[in-house]
């Protein structure tokens, strides 16, 4: 039988269908692959491509060595010199050219047996110096390649204001000491008030003090007073006051709540604490030369080598010994006043014939050299060349505070006068807290 078409053959068909299934397994695993060969090639930033191989870290740079810091505390013995604190760090040489420039800020030679100092090394090796030159500068000596700095520089300290009272029984220095303060407040307000109050002559049991002091405190310890910014002293009923003020350029100086100076031409007596063994007279019997004569002097009964201090500003005009006198010196003032101080065990430093001395200023030491049985000050005043009484001249005041500043005084008279009124009663506190301890 004859047909008009011809069928397709079964392996073609199959074959056709075989190939369009490989197509299609292909393609996805095609896209496969290109997926994950995008997924695991490495990423690289855009300077990536441009570093050089790896290269090994450099050795780790070890730290420096620990500096051994030390500080040697130690007071100056006596004899001691700077080549003997610090000869061990420096050639003499180099000691030489370190007192050449210290000269004119403080002179080596001038180092004082007791006064502190530090010594700051590092690995042994000196770094600084430092030499308490007063209560309130230091020395201060530096090392570096170039050379020395020496500088002169105040003494950092913390300090508090207290205000202290107390009352006189027997003696200033005994209340002072009652109140756990120190000889040195007593010393300082017998120096302020010392032109109105003659504490030999003057003091009385029941007299009072009180007065606003700043306390010093240096690395946490306390390092004495600074200073005493206002004080009232009341005296056989009578009240002294004094408030601590800098007028204009002047030094700072003590004026009375009005602005009226406390200072006066003399002192009321050249010593402080001690008694009279002998007043103003013109007839004596004299203990040595066992005769009547006249004594215009006033002698100060007082231990050996109690300071004595110049009455008022003036110029030595002799300073010597004689057999009836000893050592003695003699001080011209203003006014055709001259003030004679006689027995002394010694001179002062730096006391000769022909200096200048100010108010205060100690010219010697109680001794008993020449006529004299033991040791006292013969302390005798003329003027015009005629003997007159210390104990009786009558003299006026330094300067007022200026008109220019008298408003700011007032602000700060009132100022301290009103917290020495509102502290509290320092002795009657003390007086309870004993109490409350015996019971």
């Amino acid at each position: 039988m004859n047909y008009d078409f011809l069928p397709p053959k079964r392996t073609s068909n199959a074959h056709r269908i075989s190939r369009k299934r490989l197509r299609l397994w292909l393609l996805p695993a095609l896209a496969a692959l290109i997926v994950g060969a995008l997924l695991l090639r490495p990423a690289v930033t855009p300077t990536g491509a441009t570093l050089p191989p790896e290269v090994a870290a450099p050795p780790a740079v070890p730290p420096p060595p620990d500096i051994r810091r030390e500080v040697i505390d130690g007071r100056v013995a006596s004899g001691d010199t700077i080549s003997a604190l610090l000869g061990a760090y420096f050639t003499p040489q180099q000691i030489h050219q370190l007192g050449q420039q210290s000269r004119d800020i403080f002179p080596l030679s001038r180092l004082s047996a007791g006064q502190p100092y530090q010594l700051h090394l590092e690995d042994d090796r000196f770094v600084e110096f430092l030499y308490d030159i007063d209560r309130d500068d230091q020395l201060l000596i530096r090392h570096s390649a170039e050379g020395f700095t020496v500088e002169r520089i105040p003494i950092e300290y913390t300090t508090t204001v207290e205000s202290v009272q107390g009352v006189i029984e027997s003696s200033l220095f005994a209340a002072v000491a009652e109140i756990g303060e120190s000889d040195t407040l007593a010393m300082n307000l017998a120096d302020i008030f010392a032109w109105d109050i003659d504490f030999i002559l003057d003091i009385r049991s029941g007299d009072s003090f009180q007065a606003l002091v700043e306390k010093r405190f240096r690395d946490g310890e306390p390092a004495g007073y600074g200073r005493l910014l206002a004080a009232r002293f009341v005296n056989r009923g009578d009240s002294f006051e004094a408030i601590l003020f800098q007028d204009g350029d002047q030094l700072p100086g003590y004026y009375n709540a009005d602005g009226g100076s406390l200072r006066k031409a003399f002192l009321k007596a050249p010593l402080a604490f001690n008694r009279i063994s002998s007043g103003f007279t013109m007839r004596r019997f004299h203990p040595i030369t066992k005769t009547w004569k006249a004594h215009p002097a006033i002698d100060y009964a007082a231990p050996r080598g109690t300071p004595i201090k110049t009455v008022g500003d003036g110029v030595i005009i002799k300073k010597g010994y004689t057999r009836g006198n000893g050592n003695y010196v003699k001080i011209r003032h203003n006014g055709g006043y001259e003030t004679m101080y006689l027995h002394m065990n010694g001179f002062a430093k730096s006391i000769r014939q022909g200096s200048r001395v100010s108010q205060g200023q100690v010219i010697g030491y109680v001794g008993s050299t020449g006529l004299a049985t033991g040791p006292h000050l013969c302390f005798r005043m003329t003027k015009n060349g005629a003997p007159v009484n210390p104990q009786r001249i009558k003299l006026p005041a330094a300067n007022p505070v200026s008109h220019d500043n008298l408003d700011d005084f007032q602000l700060l008279a009132s100022s301290l006068l009103q917290q020495m009124d509102d502290a509290p009663v320092q002795v009657a506190e003390q007086q309870s807290d004993s109490s409350s301890r015996h019971n």
